[in-house]
């Protein structure tokens, strides 16, 4: 007989300020064997310098989840909204360098 799974119930807690979240425009990530870094940043047009906004240190094996819930979520969002076009990467030695 297969082992039924017991519901979790557990509480979230939010401060106020993160509540208010963060606008971010581009995300660095780096990782090791254990873990990836993923760096949140708002860079301003024109601006020599971004600031990053929030750090998310997190294992592999969670990023992976983070990764499919994104695929996910985004597939439900472009079904009812639409798709959403990538812009492309500006020309080098504009903008944001690869």
């Amino acid at each position: 007989m297969p082992e039924e799974k017991k519901q979790v119930n557990f509480q979230i807690q939010l401060d106020e300020q993160i509540a208010q979240g963060a606008y971010v425009n581009l995300a660095m990530i780096n990782h090791s064997e254990t873990e990836f870094v993923i760096d949140f940043i708002y860079l301003q047009p024109q601006a020599p310098q971004g600031k990053v906004r929030a750090r998310i240190i997190t294992s592999p094996n969670h990023c992976k989840r983070l990764i499919a819930a994104l695929q996910d979520n985004m597939k439900k969002y472009e079904e009812r909204f639409g798709e959403v076009k990538v812009a492309p990467m500006p020309p080098e030695g504009i903008g944001i360098y690869h």
